[in-house]
């Protein structure tokens, strides 16, 4: 672990802290059962803000190793709402990019195939890169080309040599997750096309604030974005933003569209309604960033208050999604087996152990509907309507969901 006290864009000194969650496990380290006697290591976690370029950043630094391994526990296939995401977006790049069996298609972090699948079965050659060694498995068992490395100017310029410039690279939900944003960015341009398109998406830092989707923040992002703060690190690559889209995932995306300066892509005014919409909402203002602190505390306060009620009601509660976000929330809450008996997840590399931190068992979701909970808190909110369809047995016996952000729900 490494102390940041300088922005990771622009070098400058970073300024007020946007949340301190306390100390917190790595999100993803579950514990296997034959190691629950171990100790665990728990790191800072503290966002805060430059007030230069506005980029906000937790002023740690984990190596990625501890997060990307060979024993990688998310899997996106899991989530048939991010399938449907994925391949809609396939479906919608094809004819705007005139994609075909000529095209060239990189994806970095590109997890276990769940979106290049759909380029393969198009016909189109694509190439996944991918640190953890499972996931890459994962992905050459859908017919999907992965290489298993890190993504920068390095390499960019070996996959420039081969396979080759791409029409489209694209990451989706990976910006957050590079410690050196600058040599990601920067790797862009070695390996683009000259009219070649970049797209990434992200969750956006207006939704964060606008939401108080604190637990977002954990070891594995880097850095929480917006367009405002990203301008600067495309333009020291050379690189433009010529189109934005706004995306509902997981609490509210943005999809920024980045091509070379001189490239032919005319801007569309979405760009500067995003930047307006930006700074009508302060996120150039240190106010805005000060006054989300107290907001997080209050959330705390509120998911305590209701449990404790419950608990005391005698009533039983399990938890939904073994998800990074959920490790965040349980952790900063102080929550574990004296509220939540166990948490259920659809993925089997997570079933059987147990949350970092936490120690709450991980069950299969057919284990967790067999105890008929009262209350089921769905830790992954992004996808509460999912959840609720998969979980609506529970209705048949009175049970609850607990949805416990921004606001705390009992549905």
């Amino acid at each position: 672990m490494a102390l940041i006290d300088r922005c990771r864009s622009c070098g400058e000194p970073l300024g007020i802290v946007f949340a301190d969650l306390g100390l917190s496990p790595v999100s993803n380290a579950f514990i296997k059962p034959e190691r629950a006697g171990d100790g665990e290591v728990f790191y800072p976690l503290r966002a805060r803000v430059c007030e230069s370029c506005w980029l906000v950043q937790l002023d740690i630094e984990t190596h990625s190793d501890m997060h990307f391994h060979e024993d990688y526990v998310y899997f996106s296939s899991f989530s048939t709402s991010w399938l449907d995401h994925a391949r809609r977006y396939v479906e919608a790049m094809i004819p705007r990019f005139g994609l075909g069996e000529a095209s060239r298609i990189v994806e970095v972090a590109s997890n276990d195939g769940y979106l290049l699948q759909y380029f393969v079965q198009a016909g189109i050659p694509c190439l996944g890169i991918e640190p953890t060694a499972n996931t890459a498995a994962a992905a050459r068992q859908k017919g999907v080309e992965t290489r298993e490395m890190f993504f920068g100017r390095e390499t960019a310029r070996q996959l420039a040599r081969e396979p080759g410039p791409v029409d489209l690279l694209l990451g989706n939900n990976v910006l957050a997750h590079v410690p050196d944003i600058n040599d990601f960015v920067g790797g862009m341009p070695e390996i683009l096309k000259p009219q070649g398109v970049v797209t990434l998406e992200f969750p956006h830092l207006l939704r964060l604030i606008e939401g108080k989707q604190f637990d977002t923040i954990y070891h594995e992002h880097y850095s929480y974005l917006s367009l405002s703060a990203l301008l600067p690190i495309f333009a020291r690559a050379h690189l433009r933003v010529f189109d934005v889209e706004h995306l509902p995932t997981h609490g509210g995306s943005l999809r920024v569209f980045v091509c070379r300066l001189d490239a032919a892509h005319v801007e569309t005014p979405a760009v500067a309604a995003c930047l307006a919409a930006e700074t009508a909402a302060g996120l150039c203002d240190r106010a805005v960033y000060a006054g989300f602190a107290e907001k997080v505390r209050e959330i705390k306060r509120a998911l305590l208050a209701h449990l404790i009620e419950a608990k005391r009601q005698g009533r039983r509660i399990a938890a939904y999604g073994a998800a990074a976000k959920g490790n965040t929330l349980l952790n900063y809450c102080g929550i574990g087996t004296d509220f939540i008996d166990c948490v259920a997840d659809r993925n089997p590399i997570k079933q059987g152990r147990l949350l970092p931190g936490t120690r709450i068992p991980v069950v299969t979701p057919e284990a967790m509907l067999a105890s008929r909970p009262d209350e089921v808190l769905i830790l992954p909110w992004n996808i509460r309507d999912e959840v609720m369809t998969q979980l609506g047995e529970i209705r048949t016996w009175g049970g609850r969901f607990i949805v416990p952000i921004p606001r705390l729900e009992v549905v």
